[in-house]
């Protein structure tokens, strides 16, 4: 009997801009021919570009697993393993992940994938990258010794194309760059004339003078942060001064975002570039004593380093005009941030909402206007159909493996009935070893794949939903879950989108709701590891991340205007 056509699934990823598309077309190709030589047909096609190995946040590779748990393939194609990832933990996490879903790996170059090639090229792809790390700091470092570029290239310079005696380009040499010192030298002497950084920058945008980042200025543009030597006010180049290795970069393991922190002083190159200086001495020191003055009231901190504390609905809203955030301005107001620090050039969205008044708008309409019982019947329809699909996909692959174990076990009997017509136990031993292990192994998948169960919602869902949010609208004012209250209602909002009014001075507001976030509670669902519901209602929300790729791919923000 012929074995099926397996479906596979091709995954292909360069790391950096310095790369090219056709390094993903060479990767298809090979991939392609692989499959091709073993009678395979080609599912999908999975690309990252310009995305790092070491980082699991990437798009296509999110969706590759998310299609490998919905039976959208049989077998993971690609060119080598470190494609799929650089780090180990991810490696072996990924490769745990797949074979739990009876999915094989293949590379062009290993062929299929087993715990050796994830131990031994897993642990040789990390050190790869510790290695190329390590180098390449010796190699900045040198230059920095130099004088010259140790990585990026500061507002003010222009990088000087040079061509060495062996015909190789000499990398590293800057020059100043006339136009933009102008802006440099301009911004230092509004600054010790009296000038606020916000001044500055919507100054700076209103003449539409291009910023460092090509878009607009910012006031943090400007006074950046004085311990750590970021913003144009604080960067030492402009006096002469290289200082490399002042802060380091790491990455969030759970975010994939890197951050910044600062080194300590001894681990910095310090050298000096007499021929790079902007800025005069005297107006250096000028700005330096008008830094050292700001401070915030009562503490020794830095006016631009405070932090404020944050409000139920903080980092949550947005401005309608120009899209930026809507931040503090005042002890009990909110403001567009970017009208404020860039100027009326980038926006002109001055009006402003007191913090009581957007809580109680909010408040009411997370209460009573986002789950509408029409709405949440027409998604809960939908997000059935889409679940009951996974489901059966599912099925299949439990219904496939049922069947292998019952091929498992009769060809085992079969031999041993061999053994009792009288062939020598021998020569059927090790394919008896092989049967048991298959089964074995076939029994413990089938004990971690449940039988499927038809998802259905329960009537009530919407009145639930409004029972709990008013619960937690209540906590609000006690002390005891005020703080999980919070973040639980935070939960709920996608984002808030201020615009003015066109009547009036006030400002009208558009709440979108986070419909993951809105069922889930409607469920009495609490936390990923959620397997039924409370309170009587259906099993709906048994797997929260199937909720969240459902909600959060396939419909809109739950919206509703204030």
């Amino acid at each position: 009997m012929s074995q099926p056509k397996l479906r596979a699934a091709i995954y292909t990823r360069y790391s950096t801009q310095l790369q090219r598309d056709t390094s993903i077309e060479d990767q298809i190709r090979l991939c392609r021919s692989m499959i091709e030589a073993r009678g395979w047909s080609v599912e999908g096609i999975y690309s990252d570009h310009a995305v790092s190995g070491q980082t699991q946040h990437r798009p296509e590779f999110q969706r590759l697993q998310q299609d490998a748990s919905g039976g959208a393939f049989d077998v993971i194609v690609t060119e080598f393993l470190d494609r799929l990832a650089r780090d180990l933990e991810h490696t072996a996490s990924f490769y745990k992940q797949m074979n739990f879903l009876d999915v094989p790996i293949f590379t062009v170059s290993e062929g299929e994938i087993d715990l050796l090639h994830v131990g031994f090229k897993g642990t040789m792809n990390s050190l790869f990258i510790k290695d190329l790390a390590d180098k390449t700091r010796r190699g900045l470092k040198g230059r920095a010794l130099k004088g010259k570029s140790a990585g990026g290239k500061s507002y003010g310079y222009s990088i000087r194309n040079q061509v060495g005696e062996d015909g190789e380009p000499i990398r590293g040499e800057r020059e100043i760059n006339p136009e933009e010192a102008k802006i440099v030298r301009r911004i230092f002497q509004d600054y010790a004339s009296g000038l606020s950084p916000k001044k500055i920058a919507e100054a700076l945008n209103k003449e539409r003078v291009p910023a460092p980042s090509g878009r607009h200025w910012g006031a943090s543009t400007i006074h950046g942060n004085r311990q750590r030597g970021t913003g144009i006010l604080n960067n030492e180049l402009y006096i002469g001064r290289q200082v490399w290795n002042r802060l380091r970069y790491v990455k969030d393991p759970q975010t994939g975002k890197r951050i910044s922190r600062l080194n300590p002083e001894s681990d910095w190159t310090v050298t000096d570039v007499p021929y790079l200086r902007i800025v005069e001495q005297d107006l250096w020191d000028a700005v330096r004593a008008r830094q050292g003055e700001l401070k915030t009231a009562g503490t020794n901190v830095p006016v631009w380093d405070r932090r404020r504390p944050k409000t139920l609905f903080s980092g949550l809203m947005a401005c309608g005009c120009c899209g930026g955030g809507f931040a503090k301005i005042s002890k009990d107001s909110f403001g567009c941030s970017p009208a404020r620090n860039k100027g009326a050039a980038v926006c002109s969205n001055k009006r402003t909402i007191k913090q009581a008044d957007l809580e109680a708008r909010v408040l009411d309409a997370l209460a009573n206007h986002l789950m509408d019982p029409d709405a949440v019947q027409i998604f809960c329809e939908e997000y059935t159909a889409e679940r009951n699909r996974l489901k059966a996909a599912a099925a299949g692959n439990r219904k496939e493996k049922e069947q292998a174990l019952a091929r498992a076990k009769r060809d085992h009997q079969k031999l041993v009935d061999a053994i009792i017509a009288g062939i020598p136990a021998d020569q059927v031993k090790d394919r008896m070893i092989e049967l048991d292990t298959r089964r074995q192994q076939l029994e413990r998948e089938l004990e971690q794949t449940p039988a499927p169960d038809t998802v259905v919602f329960h009537p009530s869902m919407a009145e639930a939903y409004r029972e709990r949010v008013s619960r937690l609208i209540r906590t609000l004012g006690s002390a005891e879950g005020m703080e999980d209250a919070k973040e639980a209602l935070r939960a709920l909002v996608e984002r808030i989108v201020l615009t003015p009014a066109s009547e009036g001075s006030g400002l009208d507001l558009t709440l979108e709701g986070d419909l993951a976030g809105l069922l889930r509670l409607a469920s009495g669902a609490q936390g990923p590891d959620t397997k039924k519901a409370p309170d009587g209602l259906s099993e709906a929300f048994d797997i929260s991340e199937e909720l969240v790729l459902v909600a959060g791919a396939g419909f809109e923000p739950a919206t509703f205007r204030l």
